[in-house]
């Protein structure tokens, strides 16, 4: 099968390989030119035989809906567009009208697997119409893990990115637990090897998971994580979780409190913090540190 692929970045590049490796032939392009098999959309248009299948793995908002655009106006009927990114559900469901009306079909698929995808495979949660998710079918195969496991239509247009949403949701939430059982080990005197602590975990516990061995890894190479800053950012997924949440009154207290802590973590001096401990002060004389 023929495949053109838009975004050769650290997910694209690899997902290309591994979709060459299945047999199947894929033009890519990206803005840089050391990486791309073409030198524009139009190109990458040219090269492929209708009806032609284009997949983008952009960055969500405008970088994707510029993409869009200009692939609705180099298409013709009968092709298919898959975003491949993480774009917000009700994005997905404006570029399939827009594709729509020019015959042009879309679909969603949240894309999981990160630097590790070219060899474990990538889980794949897919929305589209049903006769477009079957002929991506044989892309799908040649992405996915092996075994019966790993890929899901889950449903109609933004059904695909609306799952990955929340898969990422309760990733925030467990990486917060994590984290936070990890600082407290750290804590305490009686706790004298906490990196084999987690080791440990790893096998015959219920709280093994993939995270724990990455925290293992993590833990590995900066045993205190003296080296690291504690910051950490958002892509913007745990935001649509918690907003998703509050539309369809569905309480989220895991999550969205993992999502406030990365909030905090951005903050050197907290004003939060800053009430709290004068608080304490007018109430109970605790003591407070001035601000050097």
């Amino acid at each position: 099968m023929q495949l053109g692929l838009i975004g050769l970045g650290k997910m694209g590049g690899n997902m290309r390989e591994r979709i060459r490796r299945a047999g199947h032939t894929v033009v890519g392009y990206d803005r840089n030119p050391e990486v791309s098999d073409v030198s524009s959309l139009t190109e990458l248009v040219e090269r492929l035989e209708a009806p032609r299948t284009i997949w983008v793995m952009v960055p969500a908002g405008a970088a994707t809906q510029s993409v869009v655009d200009e692939l609705g106006d180099l298409l013709q009927p009968g092709d298919i567009v898959v975003d491949g990114g993480n774009s917000r559900w009700t994005d997905d469901e404006q570029h399939a009208e827009e594709l729509g009306a020019k015959g042009i079909g879309f679909v969603d698929a949240g894309v999981s697997g990160g630097v590790w995808g070219l060899e474990n495979g990538y889980a794949l949660m897919v929305g589209g119409d049903k006769e477009h998710v079957e002929r991506l079918q044989p892309i799908f195969e040649a992405l996915k893990p092996e075994g019966p496991y790993g890929y899901v239509h889950a449903g109609k247009v933004g059904a695909g990115h609306f799952s990955k949403m929340v898969h990422n949701g309760i990733e925030y939430a467990m990486m917060q637990a994590y984290a936070e059982g990890w600082e407290l080990l750290e804590a305490v005197d009686s706790v004298t090897d906490v990196r084999e602590v987690f080791r440990s975990w790893q096998e015959g516990t219920v709280i093994r998971s993939w995270l724990l061995d990455l925290a293992v890894n993590a833990l590995d190479q900066d045993e205190h994580l003296e080296k690291l800053r504690g910051y950490a950012e958002d892509s913007g997924e745990g935001r649509w979780t918690v907003e998703a949440a509050i539309d369809n009154s569905v309480p989220l207290p895991a999550i969205t409190a993992s999502l406030f802590a990365r909030f905090a973590s951005r903050q050197d001096d907290s004003p939060q913090m800053k009430m709290v401990a004068a608080l304490r002060n007018q109430f109970g004389g605790h003591a407070v540190e001035p601000k050097e």
